[in-house]
């Protein structure tokens, strides 16, 4: 079977509480390890968009409203649903690792620095379609 889950790749998540969200692939794992023997992938997505900023409103209130909330967890290939889009992502990969999900402050350390990336990413108006809300 062909391999197309890979790092970069961008995933709608099926299952859970993160159900309906965008996500992107960090790291796959096609054949499982010996606690996981599934296939899985480690992502970090969206979990709430950015608000819809006009000229009116000020430089606070767009600073506000311009705020994106990232998650990032491990998720199985079945709960997920690839998209055709793919995201460069050279500093993820090096904020995300296998022991950042043992600790709970190491994981809230790299959401800070996920959340620090996708926001400069959205100024910069990079990848538009990956911060709007998925509408079905």
């Amino acid at each position: 079977m062909v391999k197309f889950i890979k790092a970069g790749k961008v995933v709608v998540i099926l299952q859970g509480r993160y159900a309906g969200k965008k996500a992107v692939v960090v790291r796959n794992h096609d054949e499982g390890t010996k606690d996981r023997p599934y296939g899985y992938a480690v992502v970090a997505g969206v979990e709430r968009t950015p608000l819809k900023v006009t000229k009116a409103m000020g430089k606070k209130k767009t600073a506000k409203r311009s705020k994106v909330k990232p998650f990032i967890k491990i998720v199985n290939y079945n709960h997920m649903m690839p998209t055709r889009y793919g995201l460069e992502l050279e500093q993820i990969k090096g904020t995300i690792s296998a022991d950042t999900f043992k600790e709970p402050t190491q994981r809230e350390d790299s959401k800070k620095v996920i959340k620090k990336l996708f926001e400069e990413r959205y100024q910069t108006g990079k990848n538009k379609w990956f911060f709007t809300k998925l509408r079905f």
